[in-house]
């Protein structure tokens, strides 16, 4: 495999820019090396390698051991990438599905038309977050939080639909299947069928939480997270049961936004994030003439630098 010509800070945290070496594509690339970096930057933006929607796909696959998905959205070119399409306005920061059990390792997006202005994806590093988090905060943040939502029916049947790779038809789908998916999740996850169709859910969850990587906690978490093809999740702290209050969501506000970055988007370009510490978003979008696709997987195992992968 081909070694790395170029890895530059990227912002004013650790992530990095990547560019070609000795292969300029990306399938030329040491798997192995990209999570290596990973490991220690959090985010990865590889720039030069101009690849097609097959190419990032192909990509994804070669670090996944499986590829997850929102069931809100459609696949493009093959069951891999998804077209990010929630609207215009500005997107919080969050960890893609951190508001539920089934959050992956890795999210991915690639860039194959830029904005001209506006749309930036932004990132932030959760290990940046705590360690200037005040102490008060900190103590709030101690103990888990709680997502509840409800879940319409067609959109948890395409979920278990793709879990199950197809094996059954949605409309032979059962509020069973979607049991057997959480089985084991217990102790943080419950879900009950509503007279509808309709699933309620609740996840219990840390909000400050260790990674796939290290022991280390990160802020890293889907409080601020959109809610642009779901019914808007209600947060409650797990011990009190009592809703975050509007001070403590200020400060985190402020202080998430101070270390956020930009990633300015060129034709092209491919993003890799932890999405066990590092949380996104997007500014608003103000030149629609984008596309911009997305992947969520979970890392293969044999890649973990050490120990096994969640």
């Amino acid at each position: 495999m081909a070694s790395f010509t170029t890895t530059t800070r990227y912002g004013s945290g650790t992530g990095l820019l990547v560019t070609p070496g000795d292969a300029d594509t990306l399938a030329g690339l040491d798997p192995a090396r990209v999570i290596e970096l990973l490991a220690d930057a959090g985010f990865l933006l590889f720039r030069g390698f101009s690849p097609d929607l097959q190419q990032f796909s192909q990509f994804v696959k070669a670090h996944s051991s499986r590829i997850t998905l929102d069931p809100a959205r459609s696949f493009h070119g093959g069951e891999v990438a998804q077209k990010v399409d929630a609207g215009t306005a500005a997107v919080g920061l969050h960890l893609e599905n951190g508001n539920s059990p089934f959050g992956p390792d890795l999210t991915w997006f690639f860039c194959e038309k830029a904005a001209s202005q506006g749309s930036q994806t932004t990132v932030c590093d959760g290990y940046r977050v705590w360690d200037e988090a005040t102490p008060g905060a900190r103590e709030q943040f101690g103990q888990d939080i709680v997502y509840s939502r409800r879940v319409e029916e067609d959109k948890w049947k395409a979920f278990v639909f793709h879990h199950l790779g197809g094996s059954k038809e949605p409309r032979d789908i059962t509020f069973d299947d979607m049991r057997a998916l959480v089985a084991g999740k217990e102790d943080s996850t419950t879900i009950t069928l509503n007279p509808d169709g309709s699933m309620a859910y609740s996840f219990r969850t840390p909000a400050a939480r260790t990674t796939l990587f290290g022991e280390r906690l990160s802020w890293a978490n889907s409080i601020f997270g959109p809610s642009y093809n779901y019914e808007t999740p209600r947060i409650t702290f797990a011990e009190d049961g009592n809703e975050l209050p509007d001070t403590l969501l200020d400060e985190m506000r402020a202080l998430t936004e101070k270390v956020t970055e930009d990633l300015e988007w060129q034709d092209g370009d491919v993003a890799l994030i932890d999405n066990t510490r590092v949380m996104h978003g997007r500014r608003a979008i103000l030149d629609t003439d984008r596309t911009i696709y997305n992947a969520q997987s979970y890392l293969a195992e044999a890649l973990l630098p050490a120990g096994p992968a969640r």
